[in-house]
């Protein structure tokens, strides 16, 4: 195929350097060799603080090796995957360094999901071993496992681990009621075994290898795992310590969950390459991230834009909490230049934009940390510019290179994108075109390089930073007997950005009520995906072949 001729504007503002490479000593081409090599030179730092308590590097690969040890005696083998369901918690570090010790690859789930969700990505992705936590093993996971045609082990943990304040803000009292029958990570952890001789036993990465699977809905709205290389995870958070100007041995502000894309590259990888300490509060609570700030420092956050507004809107948050920070960006959708000119007003900082989606491991378009950001006629932010040895430009419909200006499809090519989705050769297949990621994404780039995020392809919802698709929340409600129609689309939201409304009818001689059918589907969906809005029709518009009219019911 040949190669799409674009310009490249946006090196006057931030010039690459030679050949585009990037800007580091290539020492890391695997997630494993960043780990060492923040052990070799900080393994007496902080790598975790979590409430009251720090886990420093030396402690973090004790803790790994011996979780790694115990996935060989399950028979756990390099390849093999082992799903991550928790919440932002130690462990959730623990054991990813630990799986990759032993060549495993992670499976990265939303704690937010329930049975439906999880069964279906147990069961795509055959995990062999499943570490979460109580409440939810208790929940959620005892119920899907027994229902599995492959087994599953399972090995719980509690958020109230490695702290004592047993904050109720942010850490609740499901992961108190405990599992019988089942393997503890305590136990484990806790074990007096050595793990001196461990380094015969274990399996050396390639950068090839994947390291873990991050599910994304994708453009069919049907869950796809990315496949996140050892070389896709050190390149972007490479690019992260390169690009946002922060200091290694730092500390980084754990705001995003860490099964998302951002948090696994933005905070864990990140904090890896810089051999700096993760902050980590369970869960987000305005107050408590504030707290853990104030007392453990950090110069870099990033997260979704609402989380920023939790913040600036939380009357008992102090500005002087968060003093430390130098560096906040925000993912997952553009900051309205409204609510980044009223973050900077309070907290003396200014807010800047990042762009990527999972297939491309994250950051992939970012505002440089040395310079303000651009904002168009309409004053819509920029959500940046390519970060180093990274390739973007807009496409038409026909896939031709378009000018700046022009609204089309934004694509990217680079290091950090994922070579295809887990077993999946068809959407793999679909994903690039003339070795570009085609994004889904509509955007533009204006004359000096800076790109603008105008609207999401097709019908995608983005709630929070995440993405809900229609027809996934269309067959819950459809499976409720009293309806007739459904039909599901984003509508606007001052703290969401959007959030989900459901427009239903019902069959004939059936009732029931907004609330019945919100509550309905708050049990079968994550809490990001249930409609918090819902208006019933007599009859849903329609095409004259019968297919639901979505634009006319915005």
């Amino acid at each position: 195929m040949p190669e799409p001729q674009i310009t490249r504007p946006w090196l006057d503002i931030t010039p690459a350097p030679a050949h585009g490479a990037i800007p580091f000593t290539a020492r890391h081409t695997d997630v494993l060799s960043m780990f060492h090599h923040a052990l070799d030179g900080a393994a007496d730092k902080p790598a975790i603080h979590y409430f009251d308590k720090s886990i420093s590097y030396a402690e973090l690969n004790d803790y790994a090796n011996k979780f790694a040890l115990k996935l060989l005696e399950l028979g756990v083998k390099k390849g093999d995957r082992v799903a991550l369901y928790m919440q932002g918690i130690p462990q959730f570090v623990i054991c990813a360094v630990g799986l990759w010790k032993v060549g495993a690859i992670g499976v990265t789930i939303n704690p937010m999901n329930r049975t439906r969700e999880l069964k279906q990505l147990l069961h795509d992705s055959k995990s062999r071993a499943i570490v979460l936590q109580n409440g939810l093993y208790n929940s959620v996971a005892q119920a899907v496992l027994s229902e599995l045609q492959h087994d599953v082990t399972p090995i719980v943990t509690s958020a109230r681990e490695f702290q004592s304040r047993n904050d109720s803000r942010a850490i609740n009292t499901d992961d108190d009621v405990p599992c019988e029958g089942v393997l503890r990570l305590a136990d484990i952890l806790q074990t007096d075994r050595s793990t001196s001789d461990i380094s015969v036993m274990l399996r050396s990465a390639q950068p090839s290898d994947p390291a873990m699977l991050v599910y994304t809905s994708g453009t069919t709205g049907t869950p796809k795992a990315a496949i996140i290389t050892h070389e896709n995870m050190a390149t972007d958070a490479l690019l992260y310590r390169a690009w946002m100007g922060i200091n290694d041995g730092t500390a980084i502000l754990g705001m995003a969950p860490l099964f998302h894309i951002t948090g696994l590259i933005g905070h864990v990888a990140f904090a890896l390459a810089s051999a700096s300490a993760l902050i980590l509060t369970s869960r987000f609570h305005p107050e408590v991230l504030a707290e853990a700030a104030d007392e453990y420092k950090p110069e870099f956050v990033i997260g979704a834009f609402t989380a920023f507004i939790a913040l600036m809107n939380n009357d008992r948050i102090k500005v002087s909490q968060f003093q430390s920070l130098k560096q906040v960006y925000t993912g997952g959708a553009s900051v309205p230049a409204v609510i980044a000119a009223q973050f900077e007003q309070k907290f003396g900082l200014p807010i800047r934009n990042c762009y990527g989606l999972t297939e491309s491991t994250g950051l992939a378009l970012a505002v440089p940390s040395h310079v303000a950001t651009a904002v168009d006629d309409q004053g819509i932010c920029a959500v940046g510019i390519p970060v180093f040895a990274t390739d973007a430009y807009i496409a038409g419909d026909d896939g031709s290179v378009l000018p700046p200006g022009e609204v089309g499809e934004i694509m990217l090519r680079g290091p950090q994108v994922v070579p295809g989705y887990w077993a999946n050769p068809e959407q793999t297949q679909e994903m690039r075109k003339d070795g570009y990621l085609k994004t889904g994404d509509v955007g533009y780039m204006n004359a000096q390089g800076w790109f603008f995020l105008v609207d999401r392809k097709k019908d995608m919802i983005v709630a929070s930073g995440y993405k809900v698709w229609p027809k996934e929340v269309e067959d819950v409600i459809y499976s409720h007997p009293a309806i007739m129609e459904a039909s599901v689309i984003g509508v606007p939201d001052d703290y969401r950005g959007e959030t989900v409304k459901a427009v239903i009818s019902l069959k004939p001689n059936s009732e029931l009520t907004e609330a019945e059918l919100i509550s309905f589907c708050k049990e079968r969906l994550a809490a990001y995906k249930y409609p918090r809005i819902v208006e019933i029709l007599d009859e849903l518009p329609k095409t004259a072949t019968g297919k639901i009219m979505r634009r006319m019911l915005r």
